[in-house]
């Protein structure tokens, strides 16, 4: 399943949003004199544009960013100093001893074993780290829920049994329960954004980049010639302008994201 680093980014202004309110409750404070964490780490870290902010706000800090799309990370910046991308999988990384500051920005939906990963993290985490996150919690959203039932009732529908998860994430109280449990102080939240889109079909466009991109790759192995994909895509774009008409200013796309930011005491 490849990631395509242009359509990603034709929403960039709306998908940064979430990544820099999470960003600003982390209120680093080694209690040692260090002005700045010794590593930053940015897990899933995509074209790593906001990777680079981190660079900006800790330039004392080595920032790595880390993501297994090798077409994501051939975009990112190089000429950032202190900045460098390493290409791997969430799943494989644990932190290491210096790994003061620990942010995973709309990833971890996509590694279904996060939730047993998450405490095996902030175990490994040096004292006084910080670890912040943030997923999208629009499941239930009709984008998503008009997908799942569209995936299920088709021609299509036996290429794309399985692929389409329904709820991947915890709630608030879920992550935030699993840091208190690992000794964290912690606090976690959720905000529903209500993103103006434009242009033709512009749900879909958003899609298109993130929570679509599994059924269209497992439709296009299914059908090389591209038919099958095609119909399914015209079918749920038709739901998709009924459940998001468009308004004098635009569409409105209402959009909740998960937070949670815990520190290691």
């Amino acid at each position: 399943m490849r990631w395509d680093p242009d359509r990603y980014a034709a929403f960039a202004d709306d998908r940064a949003r979430p990544f820099h309110d999470l960003v600003a409750q982390v209120a680093w404070s080694a209690g040692d004199g260090r002005e700045a964490p010794r590593r930053v780490v940015d897990l899933g870290c995509g074209p790593g544009t906001l990777t680079a902010t981190l660079a900006a706000r800790w330039p004392g800090a080595q920032v790595v960013g880390i993501d297994s799309s090798a077409e994501m990370l051939a975009t990112a910046p190089s000429d950032v100093p202190g900045l460098a991308f390493e290409l791997g999988a969430i799943e494989d990384w644990t932190p290491g001893a210096t790994d003061d500051v620990v942010v995973t920005n709309a990833a971890l939906q996509w590694v279904p074993s996060h939730v047993e990963l998450l405490p095996r993290w902030f175990a490994a985490m040096p004292s006084g780290g910080w670890f912040a996150m943030q997923v999208p919690g629009n499941f239930d959203s009709p984008s998503h829920a008009l997908m799942r039932s569209v995936a299920a009732d088709g021609p299509w529908a036996p290429a794309l049994d399985g692929v389409l998860r329904a709820d991947p994430v915890l709630d608030p109280a879920g992550y935030l329960g699993l840091m208190l449990d690992a000794g964290l102080e912690a606090r976690a939240w959720e905000t529903t954004y209500a993103q103006l889109l434009s242009g033709d079909d512009p749900v879909l466009a958003w899609v298109r980049g993130t929570g679509l991109r599994p059924a269209v790759a497992a439709l296009d192995a299914a059908d090389p010639t591209g038919a099958l994909t095609t119909a399914f895509t015209e079918r749920y774009a038709a739901l998709l302008r009924t459940a998001y008409p468009a308004g004098p200013h635009g569409t409105v796309y209402p959009f909740r994201r998960v937070f949670a930011v815990g520190r290691k005491r």
